[in-house]
């Protein structure tokens, strides 16, 4: 046998990348980008250790959500309502809708101020423009179908890494705060830490693995709970696979923005961002008068992935605690509920900007509460992932479980640290 060239090698590796690729590109929606912005103009170099630090904390936790899809069949919240009292569901999905309102919120009060900037309508035009277009394509597309064509607008972020070259970065002090840690007792950098954290190891994206692991299944045509359960080596290698792939280019991107903005921003001493327009001049070194385009494309792609996931993980979540078997890969009319919750989250994620908060404040306060918010929910996964009972022989194995305690020490102390320095 000839042996496999490697482009076909490569073609068939990316194909077969999933539900972990698109959770990575999720989550480098417009709450990451404003949060690794303000990171960058504020703090220059010195939190791009956050990205090597944080990169095995993520696959930790997302490999666990995905194994618990992969290997019960069904969807977080559905295990958690299995395993454990009705108040530990539903106080999850509370943890989960909370944070995850707060943020469709941000991200569509940052879609919109980067829509003004470049077509200078108002924002309020925007929003619910926003709002009631992802809606309709939800209701009358899949999502599956979303993602083929808007991930072409995620490639955009690239842009940040171009840039970082063009303006020739002091690499010695790049690999210097990289390999490195700068930890500050001071209330605005563990504010900055939390929200890298938060933004990163989101609460909506533990609901949202899980469940597209399920959906995955389904659409292989395991539609009983008995065609799903369990998995094969070869399943949970493939799985490892794509959460590896999805968050090494979710910090990839995380890396360059922070190195780029404090390239350009920092170095030329704006190290406070307040509007989208402050945020897109990071990139005029590269795109000139064009940055804002750039910058706002950038935005509203990543904004039109994230904020889908976000409200769909609300309706999962409901919908696995309520046992009505529902999905976005199903028709509004057979399961009206589930679209219900996820137009509800929309609309009132849409109606928070109409607080007259400011949408870089907005995104980035977005990204600290769900830094706030996820340790319970991770104490959560690695105890149902760690249990026989639910995984069967395929408990976590040491490393995973040690990675997973980790994460939730260190977010945890993170944000008390921040609330005891405040």
């Amino acid at each position: 046998m000839n042996p496999e060239k490697p482009s076909t090698s490569y073609r068939r590796f990316f194909a077969q990348l999933g539900p972990g690729l698109i959770t990575g590109a999720a989550d480098d929606d417009p709450s990451g980008i404003a949060t690794y912005s303000v990171t960058g103009a504020q703090f220059g170099y010195a939190p791009l250790w956050t990205a090597l630090f944080s990169f095995p904390l993520m696959v930790a936790v997302q490999l666990m959500c995905a194994r618990l899809g992969l290997i019960t069949g069904r969807g977080l919240a559905a295990v958690v309502r299995q395993r454990y009292p009705r108040w530990v569901v539903w106080g999850a999905c509370l943890l989960l809708v909370v944070a995850n309102t707060v943020n469709i919120g941000a991200d569509l009060g940052g879609m919109s101020a980067a829509a003004q900037m470049v077509t200078g309508l108002p924002w309020y035009f925007w929003n619910p423009f926003f709002a009631v277009l992802l809606v309709v394509l939800l209701s009358f597309t899949s999502y599956s179908l979303m993602v083929r064509v808007l991930k072409w607008l995620t490639l955009v972020l690239f842009a940040y890494v171009f840039t970082a070259f063009v303006v020739h970065p002091d690499w010695h002090a790049v690999l210097h705060a990289t390999l490195v840690p700068d930890l500050r007792w001071d209330s605005a950098y563990l504010s900055v830490l939390v929200g890298i954290l938060g933004t990163s190891i989101s609460p909506y994206l533990f609901f949202w693995q899980a469940a597209q692991e399920v959906e995955e299944e389904r659409s292989q045509g395991r539609s009983t709970l008995a065609q799903r359960k369990g998995a094969t080596r070869a399943e949970l290698t493939h799985a490892r696979n794509d959460v590896v792939a999805g968050m090494f280019f979710s910090n990839f991107v995380m890396f360059f923005i922070i190195l780029t903005t404090a390239a350009t921003l920092h170095a030329h001493g704006n190290s406070h961002i307040a509007t989208a327009r402050d945020a897109a001049e990071a990139l005029r070194p590269l795109a000139g008068p064009g940055a804002y385009w750039l910058f706002t494309a950038g935005l509203i792609g990543t904004g039109m992935l994230g904020v889908p996931v976000l409200a769909g993980s609300s309706a999962y979540a409901i919908s696995e605690a309520k046992a009505w078997g529902a999905s976005l890969d199903r028709k509004p009319k057979l399961v009206p509920k589930f679209y219900a919750v996820l137009t509800v989250a929309m609309l009132v994620g849409m109606g928070l900007n109409y607080a007259h908060l400011d949408s870089v404040k907005m995104l980035f306060w977005a990204a600290v509460l769900n830094g706030v918010l996820a340790p319970p929910l991770i104490v959560l996964i690695l105890l149902l992932t760690s249990d026989p009972k639910v995984m069967g022989r395929d408990v976590n194995p040491t490393w995973l479980r040690v990675a997973g305690w980790i994460c939730a020490a260190v977010m945890t102390l993170a944000a008390v640290a921040m609330f005891i320095a405040g």
